[in-house]
């Protein structure tokens, strides 16, 4: 079944010329059986990302990886709008480039994808055998917070609002990203709590 499927893989970067060459190849060893290809949506990054991604495209074709730039920082949810548009794939995999997203786990998003039919699979840092590495207890701290919050008001009945480690049927992104309204980071939140609300089925790893 996954053989038929086509997996986009959208990448916003800034400033990620140190991440982006090993999240490619890790992105690469973890999907071998898989048809895919990984759009960078770089916004006009100073430090060089893009040179990078160009070496990157010689290395292992610009139909796997697409490069689609723009001239400047202008927010994450319009960055996932630019990717989609570009976008060949029936599944749409949206991840970070700051390695925050391991590409280990993206079997696991296709696998829950395939044995549920889920429209859309979230990951979450907030069961069993999820969390982070890294972060400050500070930016714990404001995303425990944020997601609290965030559950007692909306009922979205998702363990995780604010993550943005996530796979979706193309379809069901288009439809749900032409009714955000948000820009910045709590774009994530908005997108799970309206796909949820028009009832799209979501299931988490």
């Amino acid at each position: 079944m996954e053989q038929k499927n086509k997996y986009s893989i959208i990448v916003p970067t800034y400033n990620e010329r140190l991440n982006i060459a090993l999240i490619v190849y890790l992105i690469f060893k973890h999907l071998r059986d898989v048809d895919f290809e990984i759009i960078v949506v770089d916004d006009g990054s100073p430090d060089g990302t893009q040179e990078v991604v160009k070496q990157l495209q010689k290395l292992y074709g610009e139909d796997r990886i697409l490069l689609r730039p723009r001239p400047k920082k202008l927010g994450l949810g319009t960055a996932y709008i630019h990717g989609l548009k570009h976008a060949s794939g029936n599944f749409v995999v949206i991840m970070d480039a700051d390695l925050s997203h391991h590409p280990k786990y993206l079997p696991c998003f296709i696998k829950k994808q395939s044995e549920t039919g889920a429209s859309i699979v979230t990951g979450t840092r907030y069961v069993k055998g999820g969390g982070v590495h890294g972060w400050s207890l500070m930016r714990k701290l404001t995303s425990r917070g944020a997601n609290v919050l965030a559950q007692t008001l909306l009922w979205p009945g998702v363990s995780d609002l604010t993550g943005s480690f996530r796979l979706y049927k193309k379809s069901v992104l288009e439809d749900v990203i032409s009714s955000c309204v948000s820009k910045g980071y709590v774009f994530q939140m908005e997108m799970i709590v309206r796909a949820s609300r028009k009832g799209y089925h979501i299931e988490e790893v």
